[in-house]
């Protein structure tokens, strides 16, 4: 499922940013090359809009930051693992160090929350989450989550 809304030149390894708003202009600067209509403010007010309602760091070190934008007609994922665990809010106040994040034209919200489930679901598993966060190239890190 994740496959067709994530590629791999939108799958970094083993990056290192030290704060959530830089790792989150990051994430915007490589989205906005996926989304060329799109500027990446556009893209980082998206993130920063949702992180306004509650941190979307779901614990265990995971935070899956999304947005909705009304110009974009497909979902996009970008997935990137910071070498060290940041501050992120997280609801179990724990750092986080895989981020998934994922940008959603307006009108698929129902199909967003069932990536969203999805997402979640594959990353319960402690095994998987281990080999993305010693996944040492963005090839290795892609494979292991698309595989």
């Amino acid at each position: 499922m994740i496959n067709s809304f994530l590629s791999k030149d939108c799958t970094k390894a083993a990056v290192l940013f030290h704060s959530k708003k830089r790792i989150l202009e990051y994430i915007s600067q490589i989205a906005q090359q996926k989304l060329p209509e799109l500027s990446e403010q556009e893209i980082l007010d998206s993130l920063l809009k949702r992180e306004k309602l509650g941190s979307t760091g779901i614990g265990k070190g995971i935070a899956i930051p999304h947005g909705r934008l009304s110009n974009i007609d497909e979902t996009v994922a970008i997935l990137v693992v910071n070498a060290e665990p940041i501050a992120f809010d997280a609801i179990d106040d724990r750092p986080v160090d895989i981020f998934i994040a994922l940008l959603v034209p307006d009108a698929q919200c129902q199909t967003h929350l069932k990536t969203l489930a999805a997402i979640a679901d594959k990353l319960k598993d402690k095994q998987f989450c281990k080999k993305l966060r010693h996944a040492q190239s963005d090839q290795c890190l892609f494979d292991i989550m698309t595989l």
